[in-house]
């Protein structure tokens, strides 16, 4: 990877049309790795931030939650999506800090643990099985073309996590639309309002009034599902402040959704640019867990969260002052040369791999048990009933420089006969 060519003065890592037009910037974060590990990054239309590039920065920064906190600044964008007119508009997990982060976060902690999401298996198994079946019965002679995002890499998570919370079937379209137009909210296609801003705010509002009124009746009615354990959560002896449980479920569900998405249309594509690995996994199914470690590596769907130092510090010779914005990117701490043996290789029998791309220290992601679940099942349902998969049109990205998104991926399937 040739990256010498660029400057330090022009480097683009941050606009969201870079990402749209051509993917994940890893020269220019190869570049920096190389020559400016920690990069104060300082362009137009974007505060200044310090770029974190290196593997061994990224966990030390993230093992030091008092230093360097989540609070006010929780990603690096081009137009500010966490404050509109004065107002915050969300507050959970992510830009929580210590101690408070704890309590909140073991509210719902032991639904994620590896036992409780292995007890899924079989719905997510089933989910899945359903999808193929219904692409089986457009094809001929089991062939068909599809959009695999929307058809296939879409409905399991959000399908899983609504079921999970208790919403109904008939909802979970709507559900659906609200995680794109909060996460893709600068990105034309989801736009409903008139900036970027405003269609996060709508979908916001629609969001927390649907989930409001199922806490209502979980109050009376309580059930098995996490609404039901957040309407009957309590902190510090009170109930939960409604904002912040109406965050807490616009986390659950935007988080829950995007990012397993996004690893599993990621993955098909990297199977398919690499098929000896495709057919490697066919042959060996024991390898199927180290693949999906290998996928989460190579997709790497958060693409930076940012923290602000607490204090003035030093990081490789750089003088970081107390304020200062610092911008964690796991994409790149996940091809460092440092780390990884040839880190541009897609190789599903990597071992070790100590990838960052659930993060690190207290913010660990609280669904990374459920999510490599569902990669699982997923790939394995796909691995049974895929014969080749090519890609049929162009692969689009959604506009973002903080989610790494395809929004469409056409593809062309050979299917077996749905047992």
């Amino acid at each position: 990877m040739n990256a010498e060519s660029l400057s330090l003065d022009t480097i683009d890592i941050i606009s969201q049309d870079h990402y749209v037009k051509s993917g994940y910037p890893h020269r220019e974060w190869a570049y920096l790795r190389k020559h400016a590990p920690v990069f104060w990054y300082d362009r137009p239309n974007v505060r200044p931030f310090w770029a974190v590039t290196k593997h061994a920065d990224l966990i030390a920064i993230s093992r030091q939650p008092k230093q360097f906190i989540n609070a006010p600044r929780l990603l690096i964008t081009t137009t500010d999506l966490e404050i509109v007119g004065g107002e915050m508009l969300f507050r959970h997990l992510l830009n929580m800090d210590p101690p408070e982060h704890g309590r909140y976060r073991d509210l719902v902690n032991r639904r994620f643990t590896p036992r409780a999401v292995r007890q899924l298996e079989g719905e997510v198994a089933e989910i899945t099985s359903e999808l193929i079946r219904n692409l089986y019965q457009r094809s001929r002679d089991g062939v068909v073309e599809c959009d695999f995002v929307t058809d296939v890499a879409a409905k399991v998570p959000v399908d899983v996590i609504a079921a999970q919370m208790g919403v109904p079937k008939q909802d979970r379209h709507q559900i659906f639309t609200w995680t794109n137009e909060i996460i893709g909210s600068s990105d034309p296609e989801f736009q409903t309002g008139g900036s970027a801003q405003e269609t996060l705010q709508l979908a916001r509002e629609g969001m927390f009034k649907y989930f409001a009124d199922l806490v209502e009746d979980r109050k009376k009615n309580p059930k098995d599902d996490l609404t039901s354990v957040l309407a009957q959560s309590r902190m510090n002896s009170e109930p939960l402040p409604l904002f912040e449980m109406m965050s807490y479920f616009l986390l659950l569900i935007v988080a829950g959704n995007e990012t397993t998405r996004n690893a599993t249309s990621g993955g098909l594509l990297a199977l398919i640019d690499n098929p000896a690995e495709a057919e490697k996994l066919k042959r060996n199914p024991e390898l199927l867990r180290s693949a999906i470690e290998e996928i989460v590596r190579w997709v790497s769907p958060v693409i930076q969260f940012a923290r602000t130092a607490t204090e003035d510090t030093e990081i490789r010779g750089q003088k970081i002052k107390a304020g200062d914005t610092l911008a964690l990117f796991y994409p790149s701490a996940n091809r460092d040369e440092e780390v990884f043996e040839e880190p541009f290789k897609f190789n599903i029998s990597r071992e070790p791999n100590p990838h960052v791309a659930f993060g690190i220290g207290e913010h660990f992601c609280l669904g990374a048990n459920l999510a490599r679940l569902e990669l699982e099942v997923i790939v394995r349902e796909l691995l049974k009933c895929v014969d080749y998969a090519e890609l049929c049109g162009p692969v689009e990205r959604l506009r973002s420089s903080f989610v790494g998104g395809i929004k469409h991926m056409p593809v062309r399937l050979k299917l077996s006969p749905p047992a």
